[in-house]
């Protein structure tokens, strides 16, 4: 075998090898990185929506903009967590009153099946025993409420450490080429993470407004309660909107006496979810992440085994992020090509679809970088 054929297989081989020994060591560390992940995903959220209140609103400077940016931020964010905790509660206490329709159900469809008696709600919870599982469901708790306090406690060191950043990427790079070229990825990454952010935001409130307009008018219970839950879900790609839909359907047949709510509630909903993720979506997002759709799904299985329901929510950021970084090596872009959409990972548009607000105030994001960045060598 010729020298050169030989050095490509080893390199390879040993970026095989790298790729499998980075997934043990992410999955072994899940509960320390997991935190940091979504503080620096935050951050970039904040930053991108500083830069937006610093461009619309008069009065504004770059430096009152963060701080507003974050109390906004915590506002929302909080007032849909009380409001998703305080429905949940209500939510709970009406499924006790569907008791007696659940058992109609259960019996409908075991009659489906040819069971004659089948068992009845109460049955149900007796033998499948939810008592012993309070334990988990409160280790679960007390998890996610650690891992909350984590992320704000990488959160406010992330923002207060920002400034020196600058400092650390000037000593970092001997050369000014080399600045250059980091400078670049970096702002690909950020645009493309932004960019991400803005159609997921902008397709998840058309989806559970439309949503939210089609179970009001069939009546049903805490609508506006399962149109926020389906814009959460709208952020976990490919099945996060598809799963969402399908629940108020479910709920419906327990609501409601008849099945034309259930069935309508399903076809329109799908309806209105595949319209929006296969005309709209595409539209905004242009090739901006320039993403390949098998590339997404299997980053998504992916780390979503690795980091649980975080690692559903940051899967196409994260992976993003790393086809932005193998691009500028030689000896992986060959795996950056393949998790492209178009075989050329350098082509990261995040500015055909990002809000006026982005070309405004950070002129660096609208420096056409040089041919050698534009390419991702």
């Amino acid at each position: 075998m010729p020298t050169s054929a030989a050095d490509t297989v080893s390199r390879n081989a040993l970026a095989i090898l790298a790729t499998i020994a980075a997934g043990a060591v992410l999955y072994v560390l899940a509960d320390i990185l997991t935190p940091l992940a979504l503080a620096i995903f935050l951050a970039l959220m904040i930053d991108g929506f500083a830069r937006v209140l610093e461009a619309r609103l008069p009065g504004v400077s770059r430096r009152a903009a963060t701080p507003l940016a974050i109390v906004l931020s915590v506002l929302i964010f909080g007032g849909a967590a009380f409001f998703i905790v305080d429905n949940a509660t209500a939510f709970g206490s009406q499924l006790a009153a569907y008791t007696p329709r659940l058992n109609g159900l259960i019996a409908r469809v075991a009659g489906l099946f040819g069971v004659e008696a089948p068992p009845s709600l109460t049955q149900l919870a007796q033998q499948l025993n939810p008592a012993s599982y309070l334990g988990q469901v409160a280790k679960g708790l007390q998890s996610f409420a650690a891992t909350a306090a984590f992320v704000l406690v990488y959160l406010g060191f992330i923002l207060a450490s920002r400034s020196g950043w600058e400092r650390k990427a000037v000593n970092l790079f001997g050369s000014r080429e080399q600045r250059h070229d980091a400078v670049g990825a970096f702002l690909r990454i950020r645009n493309g993470v932004e960019q991400y952010l803005w159609v997921q935001t902008v397709t998840g409130l058309m989806i559970a407004v439309a949503s939210w307009i089609v179970m009001a008018v069939v009546g049903l219970d805490n609508a506006l309660f399962w149109a926020i839950l389906i814009f959460i879900a709208s952020y976990i790609p490919v099945v996060g909107g598809i799963v969402a839909v399908a629940a108020p359907p479910v709920f419906a047949l327990v609501q409601f006496e008849t099945l034309w709510q259930a069935i309508g509630l399903f076809v329109v909903l799908q309806v209105i979810g595949m319209f929006v993720g296969n005309v709209v979506q595409p539209r905004m997002q242009g090739r901006s992440l320039n993403m390949d759709p098998i590339v997404l799904l299997l980053a998504l299985a992916f780390w979503s085994a690795i980091w649980g329901l975080p690692g559903a929510f940051l899967s196409t950021p994260l992976t993003t992020v790393m086809m932005v970084v193998l691009a500028q090596f030689p000896g992986t872009r060959w795996v950056a090509v393949l998790l492209s959409a178009d075989g050329d990972p350098g082509q990261l548009k995040a500015e055909a679809a990002l809000p006026p607000s982005d070309s405004g105030p950070a002129p660096p994001a609208r420096k056409r970088p040089p041919k050698n960045l534009r390419h991702g060598t």
